[in-house]
């Protein structure tokens, strides 16, 4: 398993990389960094990443949509099609109701990453930022900076999420 230098390095082996880094978005800090920076500076680079990354990661138009639940409308009279059960059987979790109520849902990723990733395109690259899943409250993410004639975003995107698993911490 990798630690921040190994995975940066591997991420640098993709084709058409041209510089990574892993950032705390809270911060904006670059934890480790490798290749060049869209803007000459690191630093800066990774302050920039961290507001989108930021931005994404708190408001709620890009969190996870809700599960699937009762269609909004009227209740049909008991006895007809599609009315409830009058006694519904308790679901795997102990809790009473119908398939696909929240007794059945599996329970949310705790410590998961709010977004999976972003991706910037720009005239003359890719910029795409993989979040990180940590066992402990993190708020990291991988930043790969793509050459976008020799860059191969679907593989970065592939590797990137595997690189991500794998980072040891």
């Amino acid at each position: 398993m990798p630690g921040i230098d190994e995975c940066l390095l591997e991420a640098m082996t993709l084709p058409g990389a041209r510089g990574a880094a892993l950032v705390d978005w809270t911060s904006g800090l670059a934890l480790g960094t490798a290749g060049e920076s869209p803007v000459g500076d690191h630093e800066t680079s990774a302050a920039e990443a961290a507001e989108l990354a930021r931005a994404a990661a708190e408001y709620e138009s890009f969190g996870p949509a809700p599960g699937p639940g009762p269609a909004p409308g009227p209740v049909p009279a008991p006895g007809a099609p599609g009315a409830p059960a009058a006694h519904a059987a308790p679901g795997p979790r102990g809790g009473g109701g119908a398939p696909g109520g929240a007794a059945d849902r599996p329970d949310d990723d705790e410590g998961a990453a709010p977004v999976e990733d972003l991706i910037v395109t720009t005239r003359t690259g890719y910029h795409v930022l993989r979040f990180v899943t940590t066992n402990f409250d993190s708020s990291l993410f991988l930043h790969l900076w793509l050459d976008r004639t020799t860059g191969n975003l679907a593989l970065a995107r592939l590797r990137l999420r595997d690189l991500a698993e794998r980072l040891v911490l």
